[in-house]
């Protein structure tokens, strides 16, 4: 089966392109129903590209845009499964199911900020209790920070009162920092500098209350209570460990030298003498950003060909149209042919009004996609989620190619059987 190439064959006149056109339209307005059916399934389709391509990029900038909350300065130490990567499924399955790894200590931050390149360093723990403030009961979030804290984690600042001091931290002092939204659970509009509220059964003064911060993906920070690290490993946890270090760098120039630096310290302190070995991870916020572009980049690879089946099924569609229009116009095309129509005229018709029904539905698509990325936006923004859908230039560049490549791509076989009939045996039908 050899196809002509339409591309390099020349029309004798620009009138022979306005009657193909002009036949092409007619022929589609005749069989109005089904020519609608088939946009509709290119509509579809489309509209399920740019929304997944919309969201995919909206995803991206959001969980972007909170790695960049922290500054591009900041490097993180975490516990690790000894004898794993990374990033690996045994080591995130690992601690996803309640493995601890206890040998990351406050003493190894107190080194790592001793390194020529490091402004400042926090070390924390994450906890969930029981809150209660005279008869009202509440489970939020509990954060144990070094008192250094605010200079690391830069979203977080007290509006009254203060943050907890150094010597409070020695001395595991019951302090506590409260987010907005335990304020206007226990205390409304009241002052709660001073006040007394219980944690796990245990008498903790609030001594600040943390700025507004919102929320990022599903964790609320202004449901947050803030305590000292040694506060809450003590007298809540239990524990003599910690699950984090951030490091702040001075020179961002310096990073990798830096990371060579951390490596070298905790190899030391934990006397790990085989790489393998390490019972810890480094994670500088570049690296972070490189992760989540590799891992989105996939996910949108993976959700377009998802999405694209819809497409496919619409191109069936086409091809199965322009069989029964060929079927239902063979005598017109042997008429043609009988009256001087060359082959070459006869397939740009019939893959004129392939294109034309994947064009109009690539429109109508593109239209009713971006019509409901902006529908999501509002809701996303009533619901109380920050996460906008965006609409790229190269999602519409992406959606029209689909669009003219199935109309292409599923129309030019039937095209090309309807231009191969013989005149005579189409006259005879």
């Amino acid at each position: 089966m050899r196809f002509p190439n339409i591309f390099k064959t020349t029309l004798k006149s620009p009138h022979e392109w306005i009657v193909i056109l002009r036949l092409a339209f007619r022929n589609l307005k005749i069989n109005l129903m089904r020519t609608a059916l088939t946009v509709l399934g290119i509509v579809i389709g489309i509209t399920a590209v740019i929304i997944v391509m919309a969201g995919g990029a909206g995803l991206r900038s959001y969980v972007l845009g909170q790695v960049d909350v922290f500054g591009s300065d900041y490097i993180q130490i975490e516990p690790k499964v000894p004898g794993v990567s990374d990033y690996s499924s045994e080591n995130i399955t690992g601690r996803s199911t309640g493995l601890a790894i206890t040998t990351l200590e406050i003493d190894d931050g107190e080194e790592l900020g001793k390194l020529s390149n490091v402004s400042a360093w926090n070390a924390g723990n994450i906890d969930q209790e029981l809150s209660v403030y005279k008869d009202m009961t509440k489970r939020v979030i509990i954060i144990g920070y070094m008192p250094g804290a605010l200079e690391i984690d830069r979203q977080l600042s007290i509006e009254e009162g203060e943050f907890f001091t150094k010597g409070e931290n020695d001395s595991a002092e019951q302090v506590a920092v409260i987010g907005s939204g335990v304020r206007d659970t226990f205390f409304g509009e009241e002052d709660p500098i001073g006040k007394n509220i219980k944690i796990k059964g245990q008498s903790y003064r609030v001594i600040g209350l943390a700025k507004k911060r919102g929320s990022a993906g599903f964790f609320d920070f202004d449901d947050v209570i803030y305590v000292p690290v040694n506060t809450l490993n003590k007298k809540l946890m239990g524990i003599d460990y910690v699950q984090f270090i951030t490091v702040q760098l001075k020179d961002n120039n310096r990073m990798s030298e830096t990371e060579a630096d951390i490596r070298d310290v905790m190899r030391r302190r934990h006397n790990i003498t085989r790489p393998d070995k390490e019972d810890f991870s480094i994670a500088s916020s570049v690296e972070a950003k490189e992760i989540i572009d590799s891992v989105f980049g996939t996910i949108n690879y993976l959700l377009l060909a998802l999405t694209s089946i819809s497409l496919v099924v619409g191109g069936v569609g086409i091809m199965n149209v322009m069989y029964v229009a060929v079927a239902e116009r063979t005598r017109e095309i042997g008429l043609r042919k009988a009256l001087g129509a060359r082959n070459s005229s006869i397939l740009r018709q019939f893959l004129f009004e392939a294109v034309i029904v994947t064009v109009v539905g690539g429109i109508f698509g593109i239209l009713l996609g971006v019509g409901a990325t902006y529908f999501l936006n509002t809701l996303l923004v009533k619901m109380g989620y920050f996460l906008q859908f965006s609409v790229p230039l190269s999602t519409i560049l992406v959606a029209v190619g689909f669009s003219a490549g199935v109309g292409i791509l599923f129309g030019i076989y039937p095209a090309w059987k309807a231009s191969q009939l013989s005149p005579i045996e189409a006259l005879r039908k």
